[in-house]
């Protein structure tokens, strides 16, 4: 007689199981794979479309606020200044935007198969890293043009690069749970990636709003690993590890929260979604 296995949901607040993530890890990958075929799949341009956007997003900045409005770049020149914001924020968003419409989108797989369904959110990290390792080619021929050199806080990057998506994957899961029950919230993702960015110190220093409004910038989690990200590659100024320091509580914070709030409610997906 063959052994049944029944699998049913637990109640309260379930740990997250590392170990049966690792198993699934193929999987990871393959939805990863899957979401870089499908966003350049029968598409004119292919990858050239991930230097297209933040190359155009820097010379509007670069016209607009560099050239007519006269915005400070802490003495860098202000395309590499824009630029080296424009980087890990693209990075970002694209995880936020790829990851809150992720579980609804893979709707017929979360109903007929299981796995760790978190699995889902976080494989939108994977696949929008292709464009960040593109768009940092661009970053190194700009480099060139202007004469700038490399730092040796360069060395910092990959951490810098890990807060980014550790952020990006916290606010992701929490959107994508919720975006099961509340489906707006896919269409209001859009505008409050559009207001987070001028929130963020990406196409400004972040001197421009220090004061008695200063430490709502702080709060910001993107906002101390954006402005670490320009004296780590350009090294014309001190790391600042204080706003670095921040960032990185308040991302883990939301990191972790959204884990253990992920897997409170993911056992009503298969039926709600």
């Amino acid at each position: 007689m063959s052994e049944v296995i029944v699998i049913e949901p637990k109640k309260g607040w379930i740990p997250v199981n590392l170990r049966e993530i690792w198993k699934y890890r193929e999987l990871l990958y393959f939805l990863a794979w899957r979401d870089i075929k499908v966003k350049y799949k029968q598409t004119a341009l292919g990858i050239i479309w991930a230097v297209l956007q933040p190359v155009l997003a820097m010379l509007i900045f670069t016209v607009l606020f560099g050239r007519f409005a006269g915005m400070p770049s802490d003495g860098a020149p202000y395309p590499i200044f824009v630029y080296i914001g424009l980087l890990p924020w693209n990075y970002f968003a694209a995880v936020l935007g790829l990851s809150t419409n992720s579980l609804v989108s893979g709707a017929n797989l979360i109903s007929k198969v299981y796995f760790p369904r978190i699995i889902i959110p976080a494989s939108s990290a994977i696949a929008a890293l292709l464009d960040l390792v593109i768009g940092s080619v661009v970053l190194g021929v700009l480099m060139v043009y202007y004469g700038v050199h490399l730092s040796s806080g360069i060395l910092l990057v990959p951490v810098l690069i890990f807060i980014t998506l550790m952020n990006a994957i916290g606010f992701g899961i929490w959107f994508s749970a919720l975006n099961v029950r509340y489906r707006d919230i896919q269409y209001a993702i859009p505008f409050l990636i559009q207001i987070w960015m001028f929130a963020t110190p990406v196409i400004y220093p972040k001197t421009l709003l220090e004061g008695q409004w200063g430490w709502l910038l702080l709060l910001n989690p993107m906002s101390g690993v954006i402005e670490a990200f320009r004296p780590a590659v350009l090294g014309h100024l001190p790391i600042p590890w204080q706003a670095l320091g921040i960032s990185t509580a308040v991302g883990l914070f939301v990191f972790l929260s959204g884990i253990f709030y992920f897997r409170r409610v993911e056992r009503h997906f298969a039926d709600v979604i």
